[in-house]
């Protein structure tokens, strides 16, 4: 066995200045998953964009919320004018007027449009809290990507290593007259393969390490080490799939958000329809005039009531349009349930399959290649086969398989929490766990 792992550590040794790729930042510490997350709420891009628009509806309501505000205005006018007595006669008839209007009522216009620009907001907080609940599974599956990244170089680079010693002990070997040039061609053509395929898992890890620095906000500055983490919460009890339908249609910030753009679509269109109605202002006017006149007050109010009889098709097209915005929105919201449902269904699958068999299996194949490698080291060191390289790579690859799983169901947990809108706590898995498929 010595014969054997003398051949390996040239290889070993060439290998371990590739172990961690190019920029990577080194830190006392390696990088935690909850690290990583706590970089949601920093200013990514996806997060300012939800935030720009939450902000925009805002301002709509605000908007909306001040078109029944009073206004003050002032007036000056610099003209001159001729009586009809004195044709031809021109004098200054200068004024200058303070206005204070206040509308009173308008018939429900100005709150339904208020109620509508308070609704799209409502909404647009909802898309924020989507978009938080996006963001943190893109980090979640990026940083599970940088690990299963490492460990795939891991069981690449030592089946590299094992390749390599075969194709060395070939050339030996092909110079003893022991094998053909055929099978030592054989045996560089796999070494090439491996080779390749090793190469391209060491590109695997900057590249998984630069996605997760871009969703950490952080680009360019890249991960070095990271910690497995224990991902306790993916043996939480899974409450029954019926338990789940009502929690969704009522906490799902995706449908919240666009049953408040229904509603909010709905209130527009009692505003536009309002719009043929008559408008109600009070208004008090201070004057001065540089010519008197007997119809001309200094101090005046008066309440003036507006009544638009003909607008031609003007609020009917706009009423129009807003009907065929209210059908849409109406069409996408039922749509969405049914997407919303499938998901929940299928993420609930899956959940249930890597607890189960997926697990089952994965702890199986991970004994078997540890019983298999034990078999391969008593007969190494009998010297009776040399297949303990091979049977450490797929020893490797087996706990690799165990992993993914862990990592899969951590997400797939995330995501079902993301559809639900809330955890997965106590109070959602009071009903006694799953053991059936839902229909």
């Amino acid at each position: 066995m010595s014969d054997f792992l003398n051949r390996r550590w040239p290889v070993f040794f060439c290998c371990l200045f590739y172990l961690l790729p190019a920029g990577a930042q080194q830190s006392g510490k390696p990088l935690t998953l909850e690290a990583a997350l706590a970089s949601v709420e920093a200013a990514h891009p996806d997060l300012l964009l939800a935030l720009a628009e939450r902000d925009s509806a805002m301002a709509d309501r605000d908007i909306a919320s001040s078109r029944l505000d009073s206004s003050l205005t002032l007036e000056g006018i610099l003209r001159s004018g001729s009586r009809n007595s004195a044709p031809g006669d021109f004098a200054p008839d200068n004024s200058v007027r303070l206005t204070a209007r206040k509308t009173l009522y308008d018939f429900g216009r100005s709150s339904a449009a208020e109620q509508a620009a308070i609704s799209e907001l409502v909404a647009r907080e909802a898309d924020l809290v989507s978009a938080r609940d996006r963001h943190r599974m893109e980090v979640m599956s990026r940083f599970f990507d940088v690990l299963i990244a490492d460990m795939q170089f891991t069981a690449d680079n030592e089946l590299m290593a094992v390749t390599y010693v075969g194709f060395d002990q070939g050339r030996e070997n092909f110079a003893a007259g022991q094998i053909s040039s055929v099978q030592l061609a054989e045996l560089e053509a796999r070494y090439q393969d491996v080779f390749v395929k090793r190469t391209a898992s060491l590109q695997r890890q900057r590249i998984t390490r630069a996605l997760l620095a871009n969703a950490m906000n952080r680009p360019g500055e890249l991960a070095g080490d990271l910690a497995d983490p224990k991902l306790e919460g993916n043996n939480r009890a899974l409450p029954e799939y019926e338990s789940l339908l009502s929690i969704l249609l009522a906490n799902n910030p995706r449908l919240l958000a666009q049953q408040e753009m229904l509603a909010a679509s709905q209130k527009r269109l009692e505003s536009l329809r309002a719009e043929k109605g008559p408008v109600l202002d009070a208004e008090i006017q201070a004057a001065d005039f540089s010519r008197s006149a007997v119809t001309r007050d200094n101090l005046s109010a008066g309440l003036i009531l507006t009544w638009p009889l003909y607008q031609g098709s003007r609020a009917d097209a706009r009423v129009a349009r807003e009907l065929a915005q209210y059908n849409k929105l109406h069409a996408g919201t039922e749509k969405l349930k049914m997407e919303l449902t499938q998901a929940m269904l299928e993420t609930y699958l899956d959940i249930q399959q890597l607890k189960g068999s997926g697990r089952s299996a994965a702890g199986k194949q991970v004994d078997f290649r540890d019983l298999v490698l034990e078999r391969s080291r008593g007969l190494y060191e009998l010297e009776l086969k040399s297949n303990l390289g091979t049977s450490m790579t797929d020893t490797v690859e087996a706990n690799l398989r165990v992993r993914r799983n862990e990592y899969q169901l951590a997400l797939d947990f995330a995501r079902l929490e993301a559809i639900l809108g809330r955890p997965l706590d106590d109070k959602t898995s009071q009903a006694k766990p799953a053991n059936e498929a839902p229909k």
